[in-house]
C-alpha cells in the first residue's frame, strides 16, 4: 500500500518529512521503519532504541536511548523532526508490574512532553484493542467503544490509562496532531523468536509448532480475536504519520481468528472445553515461572471485542494486504525455523527463548 502523495497541480509539494521512531528495533518498529524508508514523502528517519541495531535500513540513523525516567533527553532527540511515531513498549517482567509500568506508562508520559517540548507537531501513539473495554464477539465496534482495558491485566491496564492521559494531552496541546492507533495481534516470520520469548518461554516446543502435528486446538469460550501482519500495521502507522488525520484507528484483518481457524492452520480439530482449566493450567505455569505471560492476560484475551476497521480504510487509503490467516501461517513457520532479524529484540540467538 502506498500513501497517497499531493496533486502537483494543485499546489507546491511538501517538504519530505523528518520522522523520529521510538522503540524502532521490535515487531512493529522494525516494519514502521522500513516503510518510513521506502516511502519517498519521507526524507530521513532516526531511529531511536536501548540498543543500537546492527540492521541498516536507508535514510535511518540509529541513536540509543532510554524513555524511562532519568533517561535520554528526548527533547533533543525530537527538535526538527515532522513527527513522532511512539512504539516503545517493555512486556516483561509481568511478575513486576511497576517495572513495566515505569517503562510503558512514565515512559510513555515523557514522550507525550517531549513531542510538545520540541514543537513536534504531529504525534502517533501505539494503542492497542487491548486498550478497550471488555465487548462483542459476534459483531464488531468502532473507535467510539469504552478503552478502559481489562484491570487485573498490566498490558490492557497500561494501554487503557495512556489513553486517558491523551485525551488531556490533547485538550492542553490543540496544536498538536495526534494518532491512536490500536490493532489487533500483530505477526510476522521475523518477530516469531521475540513473541515466543515473550508469551511462551522455552515451554513452547517450536519445532512441533507445524500442520498435523498438534492433535487439538482448544475451543474455549470467547477464543475469538483479530490478527493482522505486521507490515500491514506498518504501511497504517506511515499514513498516519504523512495524511491529516487525527482520532483513533482500528487496524485487524479478516478472517477473525478462532478454534476453527486456528484447527484448519494447524491440521488439527478443534476440541470445546471450559476456559477454567486452561486458565488453572496456565496460571500455575506462570507462578512457577515456566512461562513468562500473565494468566491475566489470558482473561483479557477473552474479553476482547471485535473491531470494526472501517475508519482505517476511508480516511487512510489502507487495505491490509495479508490475511489473518497468512499473518499467522508465516508467524507459525518463523517459530519453526528460529526466525529473527539483527536487532536486540528480535534477535533468535537473544537468551531466555
Amino acid at each position: 500500500m502506498t500513501v497517497p502523495t499531493p496533486d502537483p497541480t494543485s499546489g507546491p509539494r511538501p517538504e519530505p518529512l523528518h520522522v523520529v521512531v521510538v522503540g524502532a528495533t521490535g515487531n512493529v518498529g522494525s516494519s514502521v521503519v522500513r516503510a518510513l524508508a521506502e516511502d519517498p514523502a519521507v526524507r530521513s528517519v532516526t531511529g531511536l532504541a536501548r540498543r543500537v541495531p546492527d540492521w541498516r535500513p536507508d535514510k535511518t540513523r540509529w541513536q540509543a536511548a532510554d524513555i524511562e525516567p532519568g533517561g535520554a533527553d528526548l527533547v533533543a532527540l525530537f527538535t526538527g523532526a515532522d513527527a513522532v511515531i511512539h512504539l516503545a513498549w517493555k512486556f516483561q517482567p509481568t511478575h513486576h508490574p511497576a517495572e513495566t509500568w515505569r517503562t510503558n506508562v512514565l515512559g510513555s508520559i515523557r514522550v507525550f512532553e517531549a513531542v510538545a517540548a520540541a514543537g513536534v507537531p504531529v504525534l502517533v501513539h501505539a494503542s492497542s484493542v487491548g486498550a478497550y473495554s471488555p465487548g462483542p464477539k459476534d459483531r464488531t465496534v468502532d473507535e467510539s467503544w469504552p478503552t478502559h482495558g481489562w484491570p487485573q491485566a498490566a498490558y490492557t491496564r497500561e494501554k487503557a490509562y495512556l489513553e486517558r492521559v491523551l485525551d488531556a494531552y490533547e485538550r492542553d496541546h490543540p496544536d498538536i496532531r495526534v494518532v491512536r492507533m490500536r490493532p489487533g495481534f500483530l505477526f510476522k516470520r521475523a518477530s516469531a523468536s521475540e513473541q515466543r520469548r515473550i508469551f511462551a518461554g522455552r515451554l513452547l516446543p517450536a519445532r512441533l509448532v507445524r500442520p498435523g502435528l498438534i492433535p487439538a486446538v482448544p475451543d474455549l469460550p470467547g477464543l475469538r480475536f483479530q490478527a493482522l501482519h505486521t507490515d500491514d500495521a506498518a504501511a497504517a502507522y506511515r499514513a498516519a504519520a504523512l495524511l491529516p488525520v487525527s482520532g483513533a484507528f482500528n487496524l485487524a484483518a479478516e478472517p477473525p481468528m478462532d478454534a476453527a481457524v486456528l484447527a484448519r492452520i494447524l491440521r488439527a480439530r478443534s476440541l470445546r472445553m471450559p476456559a477454567k482449566p486452561v486458565r488453572a493450567a496456565l496460571a500455575a505455569a506462570w507462578r512457577l515461572r515456566l512461562v513468562p505471560a500473565s494468566p491475566d492476560l489470558f482473561d483479557a484475551v477473552l474479553r476482547l471485542p471485535l473491531m470494526d476497521c472501517a475508519r482505517a480504510r476511508r480516511e487512510l487509503s489502507w487495505e491490509p494486504e495479508h490475511s489473518s490467516v497468512q499473518a499467522v501461517e508465516e508467524f507459525l513457520d518463523g517459530l519453526r525455523t528460529g526466525a529473527g532479524m539483527a536487532t536486540a529484540p528480535l534477535s533468535p540467538d537473544r537468551p531466555g527463548g
